[in-house]
C-alpha cells in the first residue's frame, strides 16, 4: 500500500514537472519569436531605403565604437564620439561611458583606429572643441578636458558649470553648439537647476528652471536661454534656434527669452516664446514592425482612456515618440536644395526625417515641410528595427553623418510595465554601435580632408570664413574668438564690408 502511495506521488510529481517544463519552452520559445535579432553593419545597409539617390557607408562599426550618441571633429579633422555606453543602466553600473578618436589610417573613408580620450563618464551626452580640448556635457556638469602631453589621453580636467539636473538621461544638459553670435548654446529640456560657474565662484547661481543654457568662455558669462529643448539642437545660418524634443520633433525659437523677461507682467507661457513649426506632425512613414511591447502597451493605455472617458488617444508606430538629434545640414556635397534642411532620427521608428524650412509672411518664424519626394516615406527608413539614429553631424568633407546606437530596446524601463519586461533583454546590443557616411548615389570615391585649422595663421582663418562647407567657417570662426588675434581686425571689417555674401557678412 505504502509503494503504491509512494508510486502515484512520484508520478503525479513528474507528471507536474512534465507540465511545468512544456510551459517553460513554450515561454522561452515566445520571448525568442517576440523580437528580431540584430544585422551586421553591411546587413544593415543593404535594409535601408532614401526616398532619393542617397545611400550609406560604413564610416565606424563595433568594436571601434559602441552606443555612439554624438560624433565632433575638431579644428584639425579629427572624430571625437561619444559612447553612452551606460545608457538605460541601474544608478549601480553608471559611468562607463567614454570618448574615443577616431582615426582612418589609410584614406579609405572607414576608420580603423580608436583610441580613448576620456573614459568613466556618467552620462555623457554631447562634446565640442575649445582651446585645443573638448567641453563635455556629462550632467550635473559642463567638463573642459585636453590632452597636455599628446599621448592621445585627456590629462587635465576642469569642471566649468556644474548643478544641472541628472535624474533622467533622456533630458538632462546636452546638444552644446557654437553659434554665429560666439555664444555656446545647450539644450537643458527645461529642468531645475542652480548652475555655479568656477571660474566666477562668487557670481550667484542661476536658477535654470525651464530653460535652456549658454556661455561664452572668452568672456565668462553664462545665462538663461529660450527653450526647452530634449536631444536635438539646430543653429541655421542666421543664428536662428532649432530644437527636437521626443514627440515634438521640430521647434524654432522666436523671441529670445532674455528679451521677454525683461517686462515681469509678461505670463510664463509667453516667455517661453518657442513653436512648433511642424505642418506635419506628429506622423512620420515607418517601414519597420511595431515592437510587441510598445503595442501591448498603447492597447491598455487606449482601454485606460477609455474606461476613464479620457478624450486622448496613444498611438503605437508611425508618430513621433523618440525625434533625436536634429541637425542642420550646411554641408558642400549635397545639391543646394538640401542645404538649410534639418535632419532628425527618430529611435522608435528606425528612421530619419528631413524638413525644409520656409518662410512664410504670415507668421514670424519658418514652417518646415517635407520634400516633394517625401509624402508618403521618409529621407531615410529601414525595416530593421535596431536601427536607432540617435544624431547626425556634417563633417569636414560636407557630407552628413548618422550615429546608430544599434539596439534591440531603447526605451526606459521604467516606462515599461513589468510584465512586459520579461520578455526583453535591455542589454541586447550594448555592444553595438555603428556610424555611417550619408552620400549621394553619384558621389565620386570618397578622398578624405585635412583641415588642420589649428595650425593655420589667423588671415587664412579670417580667409575660412568664406567657405561654402558651414563646418569650415564655423570652426575657423571659433579659433579666431579663441586666439583674440587683434591683428586681423582690419581684414575681418574688410570682409564686412565688402563681401557680397550676407551669411558671410
Amino acid at each position: 500500500m505504502q509503494l503504491k502511495i509512494k508510486y502515484n506521488i512520484l508520478k503525479k510529481y513528474f507528471s507536474i514537472s512534465k507540465q511545468l517544463l512544456i510551459i517553460l519552452l513554450l515561454a522561452s520559445c515566445k520571448s525568442e519569436s517576440l523580437y528580431e535579432g540584430p544585422l551586421s553593419p553591411e546587413e544593415s545597409i543593404k535594409a535601408f531605403q532614401f526616398a532619393d539617390n542617397f545611400k550609406a557607408e560604413i564610416f565606424a562599426a563595433e568594436p571601434l565604437v559602441i552606443d555612439p550618441v554624438a560624433m565632433h571633429y575638431d579644428g584639425d579633422g579629427n572624430a571625437y564620439v561619444v559612447g553612452m555606453l551606460d545608457a538605460y543602466k541601474p544608478d549601480a553600473v553608471k559611468g562607463k561611458g567614454e570618448i574615443v578618436l577616431l582615426k582612418d589610417t589609410n584614406g579609405d573613408g572607414r576608420a580603423d583606429t580608436s583610441t580613448v580620450f576620456i573614459d568613466g563618464l556618467r552620462e555623457a551626452t554631447s562634446i565640442l572643441s575649445w582651446k585645443g580640448g573638448l567641453l563635455v556635457c556629462a550632467a550635473p556638469n559642463i567638463t573642459y578636458y585636453k590632452d597636455t602631453d599628446g599621448d592621445g589621453r585627456s590629462d587635465f580636467k576642469e569642471i566649468l558649470f556644474t548643478g544641472f539636473f541628472n535624474k533622467n538621461e533622456e533630458a538632462q544638459i546636452t546638444n552644446l553648439r557654437f553659434g554665429v553670435d560666439n555664444w555656446i548654446y545647450a539644450n537643458n529640456a527645461g529642468q531645475a537647476g542652480e548652475i555655479s560657474f568656477s571660474r566666477k565662484p562668487n557670481a550667484p547661481k542661476l536658477n535654470i528652471q525651464g530653460a535652456d543654457f549658454r556661455f561664452r568662455l572668452d568672456r565668462n558669462q553664462f545665462e538663461r536661454s529660450t527653450g526647452p529643448g530634449q536631444f536635438g539642437l539646430a543653429i541655421d545660418d542666421w543664428g536662428h534656434r532649432f530644437f527636437t524634443a521626443n514627440s515634438l520633433h521640430i521647434r524654432e525659437v522666436v523671441v529670445p527669452m532674455r528679451y521677454l523677461e525683461r517686462n515681469p507682467f509678461l505670463p510664463s507661457s509667453v516667455k517661453l516664446s518657442n513653436q512648433n513649426i511642424s505642418d506635419h506632425d506628429p506622423l512620420m512613414n515607418q517601414l519597420s514592425e511595431t515592437p510587441y511591447w510598445r503595442q501591448e502597451r498603447t492597447n491598455r493605455r487606449n482601454k485606460n482612456y477609455q474606461e476613464n472617458n479620457l478624450d486622448r488617444v496613444e498611438y503605437a508606430r508611425d508618430h513621433f515618440t523618440g525625434a533625436s538629434g536634429g541637425t542642420y545640414y550646411g554641408g558642400d556635397k549635397f545639391s543646394k536644395t538640401y542645404y538649410g534642411n534639418i535632419f532628425t532620427g527618430d529611435v522608435s521608428g528606425n528612421l530619419v526625417h528631413r524638413d525644409i524650412l520656409e518662410i512664410v509672411d504670415s507668421v514670424p518664424y519658418s514652417v518646415a515641410k517635407r520634400g516633394r519626394n517625401e509624402k508618403d516615406n521618409e529621407f531615410m527608413a529601414t525595416t530593421d528595427s535596431w536601427f536607432r539614429p540617435s544624431n547626425l553631424s556634417v563633417g569636414p568633407d560636407g557630407y552628413l553623418y548618422l550615429m546608430d546606437m544599434y539596439r534591440q530596446h531603447i526605451e526606459t524601463p521604467m516606462s515599461i510595465p513589468e510584465d512586459l519586461q520579461a520578455n526583453m533583454d535591455f542589454d541586447a546590443g550594448n555592444t553595438y554601435g555603428r556610424i555611417y557616411r550619408i552620400v549621394p548615389t553619384d558621389a565620386a570615391p570618397y578622398k578624405a580632408v585635412h583641415p588642420n585649422l589649428t595650425k593655420a595663421t589667423s588671415s587664412v582663418l579670417v580667409k575660412t570664413l568664406t567657405h561654402e562647407n558651414r563646418w569650415w567657417n564655423r570652426t575657423a570662426q571659433r579659433i579666431l574668438l579663441e586666439r583674440q588675434d587683434k591683428s586681423v581686425v582690419p581684414e575681418v571689417k574688410t570682409l564686412f564690408a565688402q563681401n557680397e555674401n550676407p551669411k558671410v557678412r
